[in-house]
């Protein structure tokens, strides 16, 4: 809570110019975090009864990004990076496991940033995830953030340029949805009791409206495990995800989930079951990537 509340403060007017709280600029990607955390039974249960992931003795693929998101707040909450945590808007995400990761594991988790680099609709960059164990990486994360606006001096003078997989699925139809899903009011507060992310927005009703929505979202990553959760059965233990987030899903709500099979993988897509406007598009990819 302590990293949270430092997150949110530079959103405050006033406050955020405060010595301490007032960002001061700076090159995102000379921060960097490391960080050493053993994979709980406890917590792994926690997680995959949220997101509908079997219980095993190994963890679910998107299940590091939790372990990782403490190490993201410590990032955004540096006075060092340009922008307040609050606003930052969650695109996409690439996830490269490469073993599944045992319970009782001890995962060292290092997170950095990408330069800034400009977006049609402001400023991008990647906070980039990696987990080892006895120095092997067994697990990666892209997580690429835009913050609306005009890009900050000091960001890349590059034309935008997006990850080729991030644009394919970004473009891509959303595979039709033939399950239909009842999403709780409250998965935004269950989801966010076992990831740490209590980002106002996806809390309760009155919290999001003060951020522009008419009631609180769904976690991206939560949409994203639930989905891969469906597949669990079909996915390898070497694996690469690729997903893009297009529109929130609002809480309560019903979604549908659609899935195909592709080259090399599974396409799918949590859409919405009225006129199919895609909450979250993204495919699996078998992966041999060794290191």
């Amino acid at each position: 809570m302590p990293t949270l509340l430092k997150a949110a403060l530079p959103s405050i007017p006033v406050v955020n110019q405060l010595p301490g709280i007032r960002k001061t600029g700076g090159d995102p990607s000379m921060l960097h975090e490391v960080r050493s955390v053993t994979v709980s039974r406890d917590h792994v249960r926690r997680y995959a009864e949220v997101c509908g992931f079997p219980v095993k003795d190994t963890a679910p693929v998107t299940f590091p990004h939790v372990l990782a998101f403490p190490l993201h707040m410590a990032v955004l909450s540096s006075p060092e990076f340009p922008y307040p945590a609050i606003g930052m808007l969650h695109l996409s995400n690439t996830i490269t496991q490469r073993r599944p990761v045992a319970i009782g594991e001890t995962l060292q988790i290092e997170v950095h940033t990408s330069e800034l680099r400009p977006h049609p609709k402001g400023t991008s960059l990647d906070f980039l995830a990696a987990a080892r164990v006895d120095g092997e990486i067994v697990w990666e994360d892209a997580s690429t953030y835009l913050r609306r606006g005009r890009p900050p001096a000091g960001s890349s003078s590059a034309e935008p340029v997006e990850p080729v997989e991030t644009v394919e699925i970004a473009e891509a139809d959303p595979v039709p949805g033939r399950v239909r899903w009842r999403l709780a009011g409250d998965v935004g507060r269950r989801y966010a009791a076992v990831s740490g992310d209590h980002n106002p927005i996806h809390l309760h009703p009155l919290t999001a409206k003060a951020f522009g929505f008419p009631r609180q979202i769904a976690h991206g990553m939560w949409s994203l495990a639930r989905c891969v959760a469906a597949l669990e059965n079909r996915i390898p233990d070497a694996v690469t995800l690729e997903a893009a987030f297009k529109k929130p899903v609002l809480l309560p709500g019903t979604v549908a989930f659609g899935q195909d099979a592709v080259d090399d993988g599974i396409a799918f897509a949590l859409t919405s079951p009225k006129n199919g406007a895609p909450h979250v598009v993204g495919r699996t990819r078998e992966s041999s990537a060794t290191r």
